[in-house]
């Protein structure tokens, strides 16, 4: 019994040592610059959140078309079934407001696909499968966010966050074919996410998810009379959702 004793003494001991070592805490000026620099690697998921038209005829501008008897009547549905990644690079800039807080310019260049699936079989003139599951639709865009970061109390050489603010994305992805749907090629967001800071010895590095919401909707003119006009005719609105795992390094 004694032994025992002495045992969970010395394992009690053993701890509270290991508990109060001092540890060594880096770059403790980081957070006091005005200004300093970086780089930002990431993965993506771009969605839709996608209105319809209940039915098609709503849509004062819709034109049957007999052929494939869409009428008035019918009933055409549209979503975004699969999120698939896409990769997302950019550069940081950010500017000490307080102890707390930074404003964060992090201009950057996104790459993403969506793949909008229908109701009714999808005809593309430029695709010549005609059982087609889904419209896929490719953006590449340049990224303009401005945000707001909020860190909390560091602890050690960890420190998590939070981050508010708004964007501006400007699609440039341009093809040569005639697209089965047109999206507007610039549009704003809300965006809001958190993350955790930790300090190595010659940097700065973070993890940091982000949801970005369209404000804008994106749906586009008609495409020509040589596609099936229907399917773009049946969306109401169609907005952007970005969500955005990124590691930043300052």
């Amino acid at each position: 019994m004694k032994k025992i004793f002495i045992s969970i003494l010395l394992t009690v001991w053993c701890f509270s040592s290991f508990a109060q070592k001092q540890r060594v805490n880096y770059l403790t000026t980081f957070d006091d610059k005005l200004i300093h620099f970086g780089f930002t690697i990431g993965v993506n998921t771009l969605d839709f959140n996608i209105a319809n038209y209940n039915p098609i005829g709503e849509n004062p501008e819709f034109i049957p078309y007999p052929l494939d008897r869409i009428t008035k009547g019918s009933i055409i549905r549209s979503d975004v079934a699969t999120l698939i990644p896409g990769f997302t690079v950019g550069i940081i800039s950010s500017l000490r407001l307080s102890k707390d807080f930074n404003l964060r310019f992090q201009p950057g260049l996104s790459f993403g696909e969506r793949q909008i699936t229908f109701n009714v079989p999808v005809k593309d003139i430029n695709v010549y499968d005609e059982n087609l599951s889904y419209y896929s639709v490719k953006s590449t865009f340049l990224d303009f966010p401005l945000l707001i970061k909020y860190k909390a109390r560091r602890i050690n050489n960890d420190r998590p966050y939070v981050i508010f603010g708004s964007a501006y994305r400007q699609d440039i992805s341009r093809t040569a074919q005639e697209d089965l749907i047109k999206l507007k090629s610039g549009g704003f967001y809300a965006e809001a996410g958190g993350g955790w800071d930790h300090y190595f010895p010659f940097f700065r590095f973070s993890v940091e998810a982000k949801f970005s919401f369209g404000l804008n909707n994106q749906i586009g003119d008609l495409p020509a009379p040589t596609q099936r006009q229907y399917y773009a005719q049946s969306i109401k609105s169609l907005r952007s959702k970005i969500f955005t795992l990124s590691f930043h390094f300052e």
